[in-house]
């Protein structure tokens, strides 16, 4: 009988695109060296946004063990603390700091997320497995994790669209970092099949965080549980050898497909290799939700024009992809930090005013000028069809905005139009100095002078790097 009858008990084969993961992250190796070149900015920025992040009351409270007296000596380290836990728990510290300013690194397609984000798990098990079992890991080990997570939360997102039926993308961080999380715990083939299935039958979180009116902080801490509940289920696969559940897609009535996808099967649009990280984005000069980076360039272009005008503008046109007027388009009060770093009006607002946009400009005190909420009644936000366009083009993958400011007397600025932002492949030599400063500011504004001066000497030496065993690498990182 076929698995379609929901009556037969016979175990059909597993789901293919669970074989896919599980040949790729076994079989599959990495011979890009523009991979394990940008593989490497994306782990030192990553950690940059943590250091950063560290400075926030917010994110610093869910930092440390689940209950007090959790901490293991000699566990997985938190960067830019002092905590040793346990995997799991330790990976939902990293992917926390990792993931709390909104400032690493993006994938826009169908689908949105961070692939940086897996660093949550992929740290933690590899210190985990350094100093507890004594494994020989380095950083280039955790580079070809990094580049293989990257590629399988990146290729999912090109084609399916978890946003459209209300699922958030955490779900793809979930998937990513089990598969590999797996790998590294010993898990084989069979294991990771097993693991991904258990992936999938946790179904996804809701987007509601995200959206008006419920927008909050819990965005900032969604993929730490993701790296969390993936290193729960490696661990299951790979140590406890739990059952998997091969049909966990395509079960009639109760698999994922016709629970949470509409019935749909999944698309690819390409096999995994090493594209995703190839072409990944950086956030380099703002702590922004990314479909908003240019329309913040556009809005510092203008600053000087519109400055000493305030009082004087009739209105903003923002045109933008049918991604960001789906997203952070939104008018009305905003409650907190996550409503105003998801809100394009309020992204345009402060630079147009203040010809800056930090992390801190979404604090309450900020927010509380006047003049950003003046200017947002005043903007109008649109799509722009060829940014729709060049944004789903793969030979592209654009996120363009455009700014124009009208006045009252008749005149209006020039119509400042940016394809692409300065993190994405099509500027990376103008980027990488842009976010090796980022870098290198961050740590100087945590850690200890020579702590800085180790690890920016480390970056300027890649061989040294990649050979640097992970425990040395992240004791760097310990305060």
């Amino acid at each position: 009988m076929s698995h379609s009858d929901i009556r037969s008990a016979t175990r059909p084969s597993p789901d293919q695109p669970m074989v896919d993961i599980a040949d790729y992250v076994i079989d599959t190796r990495i011979d890009s060296e523009e991979a394990y070149d940008t593989a490497r900015y994306m782990l030192l920025d990553s950690l940059a946004c943590a250091m950063l992040a560290m400075k926030f009351p917010d994110c610093v409270k869910h930092l440390g063990p689940l209950v007090p007296g959790g901490e293991i000596a000699g566990g997985a380290r938190v960067p830019g603390t002092k905590f040793e836990l346990d995997p799991a728990q330790a990976a939902f510290n990293i992917g926390t700091l990792v993931r709390w300013l909104d400032f690493n690194d993006t994938w826009l397609a169908a689908e949105w997320g961070h692939p940086s984000d897996n660093l949550g798990a992929i740290l933690a098990v590899a210190d985990w497995q350094a100093r507890k079992e004594g494994k020989a890991i380095t950083v280039r080990d955790v580079l070809g994790w990094a580049i293989k997570a990257h590629e399988i939360q990146g290729v999912y997102a090109l084609q399916n669209s978890f946003n459209r039926v209300g699922l958030d993308h955490v779900i793809l961080v979930r998937l990513a970092s089990t598969a590999v999380s797996t790998a590294m715990l010993g898990g084989g083939k069979e294991e990771i099949v097993n693991a991904v299935s258990h992936s999938w039958i946790d179904n996804g979180v809701l987007r509601t965080y995200r959206h008006a009116p419920n927008t909050g902080p819990r965005k900032s801490w969604a993929a730490g549980d993701a790296c969390r509940r993936a290193v729960i289920h490696a661990i299951n696969a790979a140590h406890k050898r739990v059952v998997g559940y091969p049909s966990a897609l395509s079960a009639k009535t109760w698999g994922f497909y016709d629970i949470a996808f509409q019935g749909r099967e999944f698309r690819f649009e390409r096999p995994f290799g090493s594209y995703v990280m190839e072409n990944v984005l950086f956030k380099i000069s703002y702590p922004a939700e990314f479909h908003a980076q240019t329309a913040v360039e556009c809005a510092m272009a203008l600053h000087g024009q519109v400055a000493d005008r305030l009082d004087q503008v009739e209105r903003i046109v923002i045109e933008t992809q049918e991604a960001g007027v789906r997203i952070i388009d939104k008018t009305g009060p905003l409650a907190n930090y996550a409503d105003r770093d998801h809100c394009i009006q309020y992204m345009v607002a402060v630079p147009l005013i203040f010809g800056r946009l930090t992390a801190a400009d979404y604090n309450d005190d900020v927010a509380a000028d006047p003049r950003i909420d003046a200017l947002r009644d005043r903007m109008e936000v649109r799509e722009n069809p060829r940014f729709t366009q060049d944004y789903f083009d793969p030979e592209k993958r654009y996120i363009g905005n455009s700014v124009q400011v009208f006045f009252k007397d008749g005149s209006a600025t020039e119509r400042v139009s940016i394809d692409y932002p300065i993190g994405h492949r099509n500027r990376r030599a103008e980027g990488i100095p842009v976010l090796m400063a980022k870098c290198e500011a961050a740590l100087r504004a945590h850690l200890a002078a020579d702590q800085a001066d180790r690890l920016m000497a480390l970056a300027a030496a890649p061989g040294a790097l990649d050979a640097l065993p992970v425990s040395e690498f992240l004791d760097l990182y310990r305060c």
